[in-house]
This record gives structure tokens, C-alpha cells and sequence, in this order.
């Protein structure tokens, strides 16, 4: 586990930079640390050498940084500027706000508040939100407020713009989809570039439809997973956070399938927040860059 990710660790600072790919790179961010007494905790970088592009992670502990916290950025501006970055400051400090939205199937909701509960994740989640009543006792016995939208396709747009303006309201930085079973309009992903994520099975597009398990179990398929984005106007095809699959046989019935699908559809989402909650991502065109 990262010291950033540690309540009560010591307050680093995180840069996430992409820019042409350009001499000296490396040297001048890490001099600029260096230069103002930051001690480095965490540094990764990766070139992509057909886009020519240079992409970073640094993270720095602030105990006896010289420049202030809020001065940071401005300070680093003069730095990015001449060499074209793209770049983001983050504080470790500052817990991050997370909503849920969930419709009927609890297991991702579940395995989200147990890791939220026990402090494996050092988030905040101010609200839950659904379509459907059926999740309301599973908010309530993590005491998390429960906020029910049902959705027709006469009044999907009044009940997105309630929506966006409760999370707005409520300062959430980012959203998680946990089988949340209605598509997002454009006009919502546009408040939540790359902070919303999504979880689904791999199944797409070859297996689409309400029960893709019991259609890869008539097909016979050997092989399962699933797949975590951010979510994009195009439905299904966001920039990929993580991926990962189990291995199934004929002598899987479907409701194995289900079983282990389920199973590796928890693991994949929460590998993915972890990385949004570190810091650790960055998002180029309609790929993820993910840092170690």
C-alpha cells in the first residue's frame, strides 16, 4: 500500500503529467522536487515512442517542501508551460468523494461498502443511488443515505438533471457504476469526464443482452471476465481501467457461470477505484496510461 493511500501517513503531493516526448524530461520535474527539498516516495514514467508522447507519475512527501501547498501549482506552471504538459496536482489529504449507483444485483455494492467500512479505502461516500427500491436495506445498514430515481423514457432527462445536481450539492468527485443497469446520456457523462466508472462483463459485444452467461453457456465458452472503464458518450467503449478472467468449463453449469463471473466482476471494479482513488491514471485519446 502506497503512503499516500495510508489515513494518517504523511501529506505527499502527486503530479500526473503527459507532454511531447522531449530531452530532459525526468530531470527538470525531478530537479523542481529536488531544488525546493521534496523527498520523491513514488516515480513512473512511460514513453510512448509511436505517439511520441512522455507520460509521469511522481509523488513527493511535503514534510519539508518549500513551497506551499496552494503555491505548488502556480510555482510548477512556469515549469509545464514551455515543455507543453498536460498536468494534474493531487494531495493526499484530500479524501476524494465517491457516489454509488446500483439497480438490483447488490454483489459489487457489497464488496464496495465492506472495503469503504473497513478502511481499506480511504474514501468518502456521501450517498447511494438507484433506480429501484431493492438495494435501500443495504444502504441502511451501512448508514448511507439511499436516493431512488425511477427511470422511464418519458422522464430519463428530468431524472439525470436531479441527479447531477444532488451529486453537484453533495461535492462528489467521481462516480462508480456497480451494476448499475441504465445507459448514461451524453449530457451526464459530460459533468464527470473520466469520473465515472463502469463494470461489465466481457462479454461484449459478442454476448449482449440481459443474460450474457446463459448465451456464453450455450456457446460453450472457456474462458470469462470482466472489464472496467470510464464511461464515455459511447456506450461500451471508454478507456479501459482493468480487465481480468477465469477460467470455465462443461462442467460449469450456469449458475457457475454467474457464480464466477460475479466473482471476477467485484475484483476487476475494485482494482479499478483503487487505481482512480491512488492517483494513479491517466487518460490519453481512449486509452489509460496505469502507474504502479
Amino acid at each position: 500500500m502506497q503512503l499516500s493511500s495510508v489515513p494518517g501517513g504523511q501529506a505527499s503531493a502527486i503530479l500526473l503529467i503527459s507532454c511531447p516526448d522531449q530531452p530532459g524530461l525526468v530531470a527538470t520535474i525531478t530537479e523542481f522536487i529536488f531544488r525546493n527539498h521534496g523527498n520523491i516516495l513514488h516515480l513512473d514514467q512511460h514513453v510512448d515512442s509511436e505517439e511520441n508522447v512522455f507520460f509521469m507519475r511522481v509523488e513527493w512527501d511535503l514534510a519539508r517542501f518549500a513551497i506551499p501547498a496552494d503555491a505548488i501549482g502556480g510555482a510548477f506552471k512556469a515549469i509545464a508551460e514551455p515543455r507543453q504538459m498536460v498536468w494534474e496536482l493531487h494531495f493526499s489529504y484530500n479524501v476524494q468523494r465517491m457516489a454509488v449507483f446500483v439497480s438490483k444485483l447488490g454483489h459489487c455494492l457489497y464488496d464496495i461498502l465492506s472495503r469503504y467500512q473497513s478502511g481499506e479505502w480511504n474514501v468518502e461516500i456521501p450517498l447511494i443511488v438507484s433506480n429501484h427500491p431493492d438495494m435501500r436495506s443495504v444502504a441502511e445498514k451501512f448508514d448511507i443515505p439511499y436516493h431512488e430515481f425511477t427511470i422511464t423514457k418519458d422522464n430519463k432527462r428530468e431524472q439525470e438533471d436531479r441527479q447531477i445536481e444532488l451529486l453537484r450539492e453533495l461535492n462528489v468527485d467521481f462516480v462508480v457504476l456497480a451494476r448499475y443497469m441504465q445507459i448514461i446520456s451524453p449530457e451526464f457523462v459530460a459533468q464527470f469526464p473520466n469520473r465515472i466508472i463502469n463494470i461489465h462483463h466481457s462479454f461484449l459485444p459478442a454476448f449482449i443482452g440481459a443474460k450474457p452467461y446463459h448465451a456464453a453457456f450455450a456457446r460453450g465458452v472457456k474462458i470469462i471476465g470482466a472489464t472496467s472503464h470510464y464511461v464515455t458518450s459511447d456506450l461500451d467503449a471508454g478507456p479501459i481501467l482493468e480487465q481480468d478472467t477465469v477460467r470455465v468449463d462443461h462442467r460449469d453449469s450456469v449458475d457457475d457461470l454467474v457464480r464466477k463471473g460475479r466473482d471476477v466482476e467485484k475484483l476487476v471494479l475494485a482494482r479499478a477505484v483503487w487505481f482512480h482513488l491512488q492517483r494513479q491514471v491517466l487518460v490519453y485519446h481512449n486509452k489509460t496510461v496505469i502507474f504502479g
